[in-house]
């Protein structure tokens, strides 16, 4: 009988040890081998609710089961656009520090249209000339991954994934080892001299594929059956204005990236309506892994960064809306996609050794017209009109003069020479100028340039607009429209606004030591940043003021 207990006692001695072992092999490392951000250009908050039960159970939901969920996470400035948001997110501050204050702002000394991340000191490196002249020179400050490079002597790999230059760029910083975008002129992947001199074969290889073609040769149907989509408007409806005249499925996009204006066929595509097609983030998706195959992320101690964004619903979202059937199928699509990348992350890596955050660089509005149908106060503000009358106010009160230089993004930008040639003061025209703008249906209020450089405003949507302001790049008077108010332009709906709709996401955070959890208190997107700078314990971007989210650290 004792021989009998020994050998018991030894069989479970051994059972234990063996479980320990296993359970040992499930630690995770001190720093993640890898950081993956995963933005999605728009992506409201309440579509996580509105299609959850459409859902796959490896995509959105895995995430949110298994990680962190952040529900009430925002940004804090005023003009909610993509560049803005993804140099937030990287720098951890806001666009008054890190100098990206919108997507494109106007210089009235060189009397031009900036873009966020245009340079013509840069060479492109693959793809079309001017699609390659890119490079992160108007940003500020340093960004997460400059300080990994930096804390970790370059040996860290960097790099940044978008359809968009500006969302690859952005996101990666200064120092990255290279930011990829598509080029919507040859439909493949390429980069500027700023990160590197020319393609690395495999992306050469990669690019040889033709892939753009291939998924231009498809077509755009539902991915359910479209009785499925019954939170969504119908699929015909008045207030789409659609993709080349045709806002109902199915989408034959091999027609329509050849249409021509005479209403023939080209004989070649044009690759730009990728970018409006749900292919775009499978497209993205493709070179995600490629990238991450033949860089090989991940492989050894030192914690490597990767960002990655998803553009497709932000295009279709201006010309459909984000109640429409073509937005739902995009998001499932998107989700299909992102259960296929974790898969391979969780087969190549290991989930334990990985994390990844998932975030929106934006929401969306609805469509205002959509709202008046359903007696809900909403309007497009007549921005050409106000700016018209506002000239002739200013000539009554003023004399005979140009004295409004241009317009841009909610914001007016005077002349300054002349004021100052008259001997008036600038903030006397200033807000003269906000007083009568002020006036216009749909305007909620009017701030001067002035006002905002001399004053610190610590909550409430100036707090914002402050955020937003930067005094070399910014206008001299700043209009925040009503709620579901939008700028009357060529899109059916917009963001950039102060409010829920536009500037609250989803924040998730999965893999690594994360574990199963969902915060309820607010938090800013300046602490992303600084989350993933404690969590891989590296130096702050310079410029950060966020701080990082506790509960990521118990």
């Amino acid at each position: 009988m004792n021989r009998i207990k020994q050998i018991i006692s030894r069989a479970a001695l051994l059972t234990i040890v063996q479980h320990a072992a296993s359970q040992s092999a499930y630690i995770p490392p001190v720093k993640p081998k890898l950081v993956i951000g995963i933005v999605i250009e728009q992506f409201r908050y309440d579509y996580i609710d509105k299609y959850w039960d459409l859902f796959s159970d490896g995509g959105f939901k895995k995430l949110i089961n298994e990680g962190t969920f952040y529900k009430n996470a925002a940004y804090d400035f005023f003009l909610t656009q993509s560049a803005p948001a993804h140099a937030t997110l990287s720098t951890g501050t806001v666009p008054r520090h890190h100098g990206i204050v919108a997507d494109n702002w106007y210089m009235p000394l060189k009397e031009e249209i900036i873009y966020c991340t245009g340079d013509n000191s840069v060479n492109p490196v693959g793809g079309s000339f001017e699609r390659g002249l890119h490079s992160p020179s108007h940003l500020l400050p340093s960004t997460f991954g400059d300080e990994l490079k930096l804390s970790t002597g370059g040996r860290a790999k960097v790099y940044g994934i978008g359809f968009k230059e500006h969302t690859a760029i952005l996101a990666s910083g200064h120092s990255a080892d290279a930011a990829y975008w598509y080029d919507n002129v040859t439909g493949t992947w390429m980069s500027s001299t700023h990160y590197i001199d020319s393609l690395p074969g495999w992306l050469n290889d990669f690019n040889n594929m033709k892939l753009a073609d291939t998924y231009l040769d498809g077509t755009w149907n539902t991915l359910l059956d479209i009785e499925e989509y019954s939170m969504c408007l119908p699929d015909t409806n008045k207030y789409e204005i659609g993709i080349e005249g045709q806002s109902v499925f199915p989408y034959d996009m091999s027609k329509i990236s050849r249409a021509s204006r005479f209403g023939l066929l080209n004989k070649k595509k044009d690759y730009s309506f990728l970018e409006i097609f749900p292919s775009a983030d499978t497209y993205t998706t493709d070179m995600a892994i490629r990238l991450i195959e033949e860089e090989k992320l991940g492989e050894d101690e030192v914690t490597d960064f990767l960002s990655l964004t998803f553009s497709a619903t932000d295009n279709i979202g201006h010309k459909f809306g984000p109640s429409s059937i073509e937005m739902a199928d995009a998001i499932l699509r998107l989700d299909r996609n992102i259960e296929h990348f974790l898969e391979y992350i969780n087969d190549k890596l290991g989930k334990k050794n990985v994390l990844v955050y998932l975030t929106s660089a934006h929401g969306l509005g609805e469509i205002p017209s959509v709202l008046n149908d359903k007696k809900i106060p909403a309007g497009y503000f007549r921005h050409n009109q106000a700016l018209t009358l506002l000239r002739s106010y200013l000539n009554v009160i003023y004399g005979q003069g140009n004295w409004v230089k241009g317009y841009y993004e909610k914001q007016v930008y005077l002349d300054h020479t002349l004021i100052e040639d008259s001997g008036l003061e600038l903030s006397d025209v200033q807000l003269t100028a906000a007083r009568f703008l002020t006036q216009f249906t749909g305007v909620a209020n009017a701030v001067s340039g002035t006002v905002l450089a001399n004053n610190e405003f610590t909550k409430g949507h100036f707090a914002k607009i402050r955020n937003s302001f930067d005094p070399l790049r910014s206008g001299d008077v700043i209009l925040n429209l009503k709620p579901a108010w939008v700028e009357n332009d060529i899109r059916v709906t917009n963001h950039n606004s102060v409010y829920e709709y536009d500037a609250h996401v989803p924040l998730i955070w999965y893999g690594w030591t994360v574990n199963r959890s969902s915060i309820t208190r607010k938090v800013s997107m300046n602490d992303l940043a600084a989350t993933l700078s404690a969590l891989c314990k590296v130096t702050l971007p310079n410029a950060c003021t966020g701080e990082p989210m506790i509960e990521l650290f118990r």
